[in-house]
């Protein structure tokens, strides 16, 4: 079902041989943080369309927990020079300091956009927009914890993702809601591909719907369903980034995925790291603050690929938790029943519902949860997409998890994803908005719906063996066994030859679903594709750094190499991706690190 929000109701469409064709000037891909922030700024300036699997406050954008860092100095001195520098430090020196520079300093206004849009941050005593601790943001270029991270609650990206879709209706964008977007259309126009629109299949009425647009952006967040422990909902599989995969397009870092600390032990839902900003404390078996053998400046608020291999370290030395000493402590008990109910009453929550411990009085059992991607679709810091490693798509941009821009290097600091969304979000938008108003529709192919037309039937008629929930299970248990904290040849190899199976078995796959209304397991064997195309290239790119750097770490090479691999990753699809060996159809390339004011040096917090 089509829902528009435009004061006219402007959301006409021509229907040809069964396919919906629309045209507007901007459409946008997913309706989370970064595609609605870019949807505000496009919307007054060209006729924009927001397509979205999900009813945008469902996004996952939603679930973001703890804060939005920026420099705003409002309860303790701060500068957007040791955000910067953070930032870099935290990544491993992989972000582009150009970036994270612009990150840094549009943070400011960045937040009080959100605070002018009637966003309900907390407050100090004298009215300001209170902040408070997070892992890895310090002041003085890493002497001590700052209070950088501005908050809501624990429900900070639930009120943003409700702020953002109240300005949107505001404006009249255009939603096209539980719209599924697979395949992407390029045009060759002068001897350059450009994007002329998206094809999306409407989940309500199984009809197929062609959006022609003279830019498209991509804001679909991430593919954490590649792993079975993970903070990730049902529905982050990767189907923009893959899609942008299959178009020959490169993808950027996909070796380097997050692993948040503090996941409910055995569940993966996540407990926010403002715990800790707020004084809550990890803690093996025997309650030794083991974070203070480890980080002895900052202990607990560490950036979280340092915290996570601790918290697996200790772990693999005997001094977890449990019957099967297999998860750490997060003690929160000395915080108070007042804190923990005003300031984290929806981990505090969590707590007692799924596992059915109060952290008033008791500490929480944690473990690693897979939790975010640093790599995604490479961009410049316009939000334009790179084809290669400096020339641009003309008219395609992206933002948000699924972009790698790279602001986030090897590793992202907590409250960067937030704000990441909202700064280049808003660069997308307005970039979007300053090209289109200088060219023209890109005319569309003959029959431009043929490719999903029949990626979407071949579904459906599928009729062999193989059970969807089967080989996605498959897939998920043995990423978390061989490429998730820790990782090494042996383990990543291991994983390439599960996945290059689990594709053979793919093709015989059934749908049991044969009808077009709400037809959720059709769908779920096309984002099984996207999981299985993306976990691949997790893995290969994974094989070929042979370092550890941030969220990346190889037993078999246990140091980083700044020598052989300051340098990104570049994967390009060149081959059929259902060959049995990824070599045949990913090459792999590199690209410089932009470095302009930091030079990489040891971290040590």
């Amino acid at each position: 079902m089509t829902s528009s929000f435009s004061a006219d109701t402007t959301a006409e469409s021509t229907v040809i041989d069964g396919v919906h064709y629309h045209q507007f000037d901007i459409v946008i891909v997913g309706a989370g943080g970064a595609g609605m922030r870019a949807a505000i700024e496009a919307g007054p300036g060209a006729k924009t369309a927001v397509i979205s699997k999900l009813y945008p406050t469902r996004s996952h954008t939603g679930a973001a927990q703890g804060g939005m860092a920026a420099a705003l100095a409002n309860v303790e001195e701060d500068s957007w020079e040791w955000h910067t520098f953070d930032t870099i430090k935290g990544g491993d020196y992989l972000v582009d300091q150009d970036a994270a520079e612009i990150l840094a300093k549009e943070a400011i206004d960045a937040v009080i956009d959100l605070e002018n849009m009637g966003l309900p941050f907390n407050r100090t005593p004298e009215g300001k927009i209170d902040q408070r601790r997070f892992g890895g943001h310090t002041r003085d270029h890493g002497k001590s914890p700052v209070r950088r991270a501005c908050y809501a609650a624990d429900r900070t990206g639930h009120m943003i993702l409700q702020t953002l879709f109240q300005n949107c209706v505001r404006l009249g964008i255009n939603f096209f809601n539980e719209y599924y977007a697979l395949d992407l259309i390029m045009t060759e126009v002068d001897g350059v591909k450009k994007p002329s629109g998206v094809v999306a299949y409407e989940l309500a009425t199984g009809d197929i719907h062609v959006f022609q647009a003279k830019a498209i952006i991509f804001a679909t967040g991430g593919f954490g369903k590649i792993y079975k422990t993970t903070s990730n909902a049902h529905t982050l599989t990767g189907d923009g980034v893959g899609i942008i995969w299959r178009k020959g397009l490169p993808l950027e870092d996909m070796e380097f995925f997050q692993f948040h600390p503090t996941g409910l032990a055995g569940l993966g839902i996540l407990l926010t790291e403002g715990a800790r900003g707020e004084g809550a404390i990890l803690r093996n078996a025997s309650g030794e603050r083991f974070m203070e053998r480890y980080a002895p400046t900052i202990k607990d608020l560490a950036p979280r690929d340092i915290v996570a291999r601790c918290m697996v370290q200790e772990v693999a030395e005997g001094r977890g938790a449990g019957p099967h000493k297999d998860y750490v402590y997060l003690d929160c008990t000395h915080l108070g029943a007042e804190v923990l109910e005003t300031k984290l009453p929806d981990i505090t929550e969590f707590a007692r519902t799924y596992l059915g411990v109060d952290p008033v009085v008791e500490p929480v059992p944690v473990m690693p949860t897979a939790h975010y991607a640093m790599g995604g679709i490479p961009t410049n810091v316009r939000a334009e997409v790179l084809s290669d490693n400096d020339t641009v798509v003309p008219g395609l941009y992206a933002a948000g998890e699924c972009a790698c821009v790279s602001v986030h290097g090897s590793n992202r600091l907590g409250t960067n994803s937030l704000l990441d969304i909202n700064v280049f979000g808003k660069r997308a938008g307005n970039n979007a908005v300053e090209y289109v108003q200088n060219v023209d529709f890109t005319p569309l192919p003959e029959n431009p719906a043929a490719f999903v037309q029949e990626l979407v039937e071949n579904a459906r008629n599928s009729n062999g063996t193989e059970r969807l929930s089967t080989i996605r299970k498959e897939l998920q248990e043995h990423m978390d066994r061989n490429a998730q904290v820790f990782r090494t040849d042996e383990s990543l190899a291991e994983v390439t030859e599960t996945i290059h199976n689990l594709r053979d078995r793919y093709r015989n796959i059934a749908v049991q679903d044969k009808g077009r209304r709400f037809n959720t397991d059709l769908l779920e064997a096309i984002e099984l594709g996207f999981l299985l195309d993306l976990a691949e290239v997790v893995v290969y790119s994974a094989r070929n750094r042979k370092e550890s750097r941030g969220g990346h770490m190889r037993d078999d090479f246990p140091k980083r190499d700044d020598e052989n691999y300051m340098k990104h990753t570049m994967a390009y699809l060149t081959g059929d991706p259902l060959s049995s060996d990824a070599a045949d159809h990913i090459t792999l390339d590199w690209k410089p690190v932009t470095i302009t004011r930091y030079q990489p040096m040891e971290r040590k917090y």
